[in-house]
């Protein structure tokens, strides 16, 4: 099956300095990809071009067999949804206008608002614990909160593909674990998810294809049990640990050597 989500040999830069450099990378479809690494190696910077954001100054990023690049935004927002890592709200909105804003994309001269609309809403902001929220101003939530409304914006688009940049920020771990299930259940739905994580045992535990960058570059890509070990973890992050089964899910685990090197 043909991967929804490519990166051929592309080359991503700001101003001329380039952050990113010949990666090539499929999304396999009906995954749940995590891009994981070191803080400033290009994973947020792979997340933006893949979401047509970031034009590449060399390759593509491949779209259902299209270029991205010649592609039409509305058409782009249909079939992929994307939540920055920092996202700012208008002044003043509510949440339930904020969520509602996901279901611009499918609004046109003669498809006004509709029932399937609200619906879409109103699911969104159930999966995401976020109703009784509705008539609150983002601006006055908590980051945990701010971070689930969101979410709930994202699901509301209905997108085959989701894109998400540190979802779990800002959450403390019960939510942490609640916006991970939902992930994992979006994508035993059909939904394709790619995701930024920063735990790496959060990463090998949810994710069926893992991502693992370093300078820019593409270290290692494959199943948890390929891309979680204690070789890749050291090359990746210079950290020493030790790989073992999950207790629960039998998946890779990292645990750290202490201090002192033991």
């Amino acid at each position: 099956m043909p991967a929804p989500l490519q990166s051929l040999s592309a080359t991503l830069a700001y101003d001329g300095r380039i952050i990113a450099e010949n990666l090539s990378l499929d999304v396999p479809e009906g995954s749940f990809t995590t891009i994981i690494g070191p803080n400033a190696c290009g994973k947020s910077t792979l997340l933006r071009a893949m979401a047509g954001l970031l034009s590449p100054s060399t390759g593509q990023i491949i779209l259902d067999g299209k270029d991205i690049a010649r592609m039409v935004p509305r058409d782009i927002a249909r079939r992929l949804g994307l939540l920055p890592q920092t996202a700012i709200a208008p002044e003043g909105i509510i949440v339930s206008e904020l969520v509602a804003r996901g279901r611009y994309v499918h609004q046109r001269l003669l498809r006004q608002w509709s029932t399937g609309d609200a619906r879409a809403v109103a699911e969104a902001m159930a999966l995401t614990n976020v109703g009784d929220l509705a008539e609150r101003r983002v601006e006055h939530l908590s980051g945990g909160q701010r971070q689930r409304v969101w979410i709930a914006m994202v699901l509301a688009q209905d997108t085959p593909v989701i894109l998400l940049d540190e979802p779990t920020t800002y959450l403390d771990i019960t939510h942490q674990i609640e916006v991970l299930n939902l992930l994992h259940a979006l994508n035993v739905s059909g939904r394709t998810v790619v995701a930024v994580l920063h735990d790496l045992n959060h990463a090998a535990r949810y994710a069926s294809h893992i991502v693992a960058m370093k300078a820019g570059k593409i270290i290692a890509a494959g199943a948890p049990d390929d891309v979680i070990t204690a070789e890749t973890v050291h090359e990746v992050f210079g950290l020493r640990a030790d790989v073992l089964p999950d207790p629960v899910t039998g998946n890779p685990m990292v645990v750290p050597h202490d201090m002192r090197g033991r």
